[in-house]
């Protein structure tokens, strides 16, 4: 019955070091960008990158107001992705904005594909 106990309380230990691993790696990313920064990476299931402080606007478009900004290289949480209005910058042209907590963002901002890292099966 011991042997039961020891290897049931194993599997558990394991299966929160298993839980434990992702989110300690989380922390250590989003702890760079500071607490308030930690708490929106945290928050969704996404995080983009962008290369140089973006907008975050209201909606998927240059037209709806701006609420805020993400620094280049600030790691910032996103909860999925939408076609808007296209934006060209850098010689490339996307209309996919991401949105995060608090607005959107155009992805042609964003490291990684052009979904902004986010699987193209992330659509709103």
């Amino acid at each position: 019955m011991t042997t039961h106990i020891f290897a049931r309380a194993a599997l558990v230990g394991a299966g929160a070091l298993a839980l434990l691993g992702p989110l300690t790696a989380g922390t250590a990313v989003a702890s760079a960008a500071g607490e308030q920064g930690a708490a929106r990476v945290m928050a969704a299931p996404y995080a983009v990158v962008p290369y140089e402080t973006v907008n975050v606007r209201t909606g998927p478009a240059r037209a709806f107001p701006t609420v805020g900004t993400v620094a280049a290289g600030e790691s910032r949480g996103a909860h999925c992705w939408e076609f808007g209005e296209p934006v060209s910058d850098y010689g490339f042209t996307n209309r996919v904005w991401v949105k995060l907590a608090d607005g959107y963002v155009s992805a042609v901002y964003l490291k990684g594909n052009e979904y902004g890292d986010l699987p193209a099966s992330a659509s709103c």
